[in-house]
């Protein structure tokens, strides 16, 4: 690398790439926005941003890029098994394995790069105006570990699940939406039943009776434990516009890392607190490109 930094990409084909580039030049990167395979060329790690991850996954699966006829989506998922990727948000839906509550109007719900062992409810926490601020975990070996990472919520999705070999590096409480907790009881079932889910669409969420029409009503049995915050070991709850009656909160996890890929539901791009860019960075792009370098000096 030299006297330069790590040469890190940020794909933009729609989000808050933007957001992304300044963080990582504030941390010693040099950037490059994405949108081709030729911008693949000679990166050291890439960032999925936050943005909307069904418009993305149209862009990308139906764009062939350069003479190999490849899609972009091949090209980020050959990129991805081998060199560092991080998602924020929307991004961690694309590295996702497994995603719930994808579209109900776009065949086949939602286009994944894949990657990561986990599976990923949409809009957990419900729409726009559901979007808030909750403390989660610093990364491991931040610089600061004795304050917690301010985690900004955007029509954020969770993680239900994480599958072996895949570390949990943060959790939250809240309730989810009243679409999630139908999503999620379904979700559950077909779990139970020793059913493989892949994907699963928006499922119906009303229940329609002589009273009208209203959400159906889930009770989430949550243990206590589940309901304590994982920063503070306190009970919190986290009850936002729209979040399903009779649900109780329960605890998902918002920041995952296998190897090679990061993954947070949150967007630390615009917080104005590096931790988890320095992370990413410092612990998962620089130690692989040090590693690639001492490959080559030694043939």
């Amino acid at each position: 690398m030299g006297t330069e930094g790590p040469l890190v990409g940020v794909l933009a084909l729609q989000g808050a790439f933007e957001e992304h580039q300044k963080c990582l030049e504030a941390v010693g990167c040099r950037t490059v926005q994405v949108r081709t395979q030729k911008d693949l060329d000679n990166l050291d790690g890439i960032v999925l941003p936050g943005g909307e991850s069904t418009a993305m996954g149209l862009i990308g699966t139906n764009t062939t890029v350069g003479e190999s006829k490849k899609t972009m989506w091949q090209c980020l998922q050959d990129f991805s098994k081998e060199k560092p990727t991080w998602g924020t948000c929307a991004g961690m839906i694309l590295l996702a394995e497994k995603c719930v509550g994808t579209s109900a109007v776009i065949q086949d719900g939602q286009a994944l790069i894949g990657g990561v062992d986990i599976t990923v409810c949409r809009n957990y926490f419900g729409s726009q105006v559901s979007s808030f601020e909750m403390n989660t975990p610093p990364p491991p070996n931040a610089s600061d570990q004795s304050n917690p990472f301010p985690g900004i919520f955007i029509r954020a999705p969770a993680i239900l699940w994480a599958g072996p070999g895949v570390d949990v590096l943060g959790t939250v409480v809240a309730t989810p939406c009243s679409q999630a907790a139908v999503t999620f009881m379904n979700f559950t079932k077909k779990i139970e039943k020793g059913e493989n889910v892949v994907k699963l669409g928006v499922v119906d969420a009303l229940d329609r009776d002589e009273a009208g029409i209203h959400y159906k009503v889930v009770v989430d049995t949550a243990t206590e434990e589940e309901k304590k915050d994982s920063t503070s070991g306190e009970s919190i709850v986290i009850r936002l516009p729209g979040a399903a009656g009779g649900s109780t909160a329960r605890k998902v996890i918002c920041a995952v890392k296998k190897d090679n890929l990061l993954c947070t539901a949150f967007h630390p791009e615009l917080t104005g607190d590096h931790r988890w860019h320095e992370y990413f960075v410092q612990q998962m792009v620089v130690p692989r490109t040090l590693s690639k370098l001492n490959k080559l000096e030694s043939i």
